[in-house]
């Protein structure tokens, strides 16, 4: 759950949400100056672009779905009694990688899906986890350093954790390299791309969704009220990267430049539950939280042209 305490108002928008606007983003991503998932330029040439752009965007929508058993029932804050912060919830390293673990058995039929889930997992854990992580793969969430701070704990965890990933990771790619119709996809100009763009919608999502990524100044307010930057975005190729500047503009509305999206301006809709502070505890968690429908607040992203 990602929670935020803005002007008296408690935030939540649970990880599915927040898993679904980020596959939003990547299925609007690409114009003519950002290529669409699927259609970086490479050497080999990729058979089918919009299948592999279709596989992209489902394993960025579904990215988190190893948390669905978790926000059905949740564990709930002592202080509060909502459900934890996602912060809070990853205090616990080995129930954070059991629920990878579970995402990763949900798509069988789809190696690449799993591929591009699981090493947006092993990024995240090589941040903390690596004396020298590459820093093209720096995600969002730690484009300021500290990744401790989300991850604590050893790095021996994290380190077997990782191993069992390029484990089950090269298996999935022995799998796309004997199809011919996908054999394209595994080659590293093609793939660095589609791992990059896993990682700057979950980041997107994530500043829209909570006060997790960290502001160009100052301390985070949430919910897309900071100014942020996106660093090496891939633009028509790996080799070609940029840094994306994302600025409020006041109304829920944002500037993004340069802009990489097909639609400007882009509607968006976050789904939220809000509660005005101080709240009672609920006595019955269940019964509260599904008599409440989630908020539809409205963003919007331009260009700024």
């Amino acid at each position: 759950m990602l929670k935020t305490k803005q002007d008296n108002k408690l935030w939540m928008v649970s990880q599915p949400d927040h898993s679904q606007l980020a596959g939003f983003f990547a299925a609007h991503w690409g114009n003519g100056v950002f290529a669409q998932p699927g259609s970086f330029a490479t050497p080999v040439p990729v058979v089918d672009p919009a299948r592999l752009r279709d596989e992209t965007v489902l394993a960025i929508a579904e990215h988190d779905n190893g948390w669905w058993e978790w926000e059905a029932i949740p564990d709930l804050s002592a202080d509060d009694g909502f459900p934890a912060n996602l912060s809070e919830v990853l205090k616990n390293q080995q129930a954070g990688m059991e629920r990878w673990r579970i995402g990763l058995r949900r798509f069988p039929r789809n190696p690449m899906v799993n591929l591009l889930i699981s090493s947006h997992a092993h990024a995240l854990y090589a941040a903390r986890a690596l004396v020298h992580p590459d820093h093209a793969f720096t995600h969002p969430l730690f484009w300021k350093g500290a990744p401790e701070k989300l991850y604590p704990g050893t790095v021996e965890g994290p380190l077997a954790f990782m191993a069992d990933l390029e484990q089950l990771q090269q298996g999935w790619i022995d799998q796309l390299r004997v199809d011919p119709a996908t054999a394209a996809w595994v080659e590293p100009a093609t793939l660095a791309p589609l791992q990059r763009l896993i990682q700057l919608c979950d980041g997107i999502s994530l500043w829209l969704c909570g006060s997790l990524i960290p502001p160009v100044t100052g301390t985070a307010r949430g919910i897309g009220e900071d100014a942020i930057e996106l660093h090496d975005v891939p633009r028509r190729a790996w080799t070609d990267r940029v840094t994306i500047t994302i600025t409020p503009l006041g109304g829920r509305r944002v500037k993004f430049d340069p802009y990489p999206f097909d639609i400007d301006p882009l509607p968006v809709v976050l789904p939220a539950r809000i509660v005005e502070l101080p709240a009672e505890k609920p006595a019955n968690f269940q019964t509260w939280w599904h008599a409440r429908a989630p908020q539809r607040v409205e963003f919007t992203i331009v260009s700024g042209k």
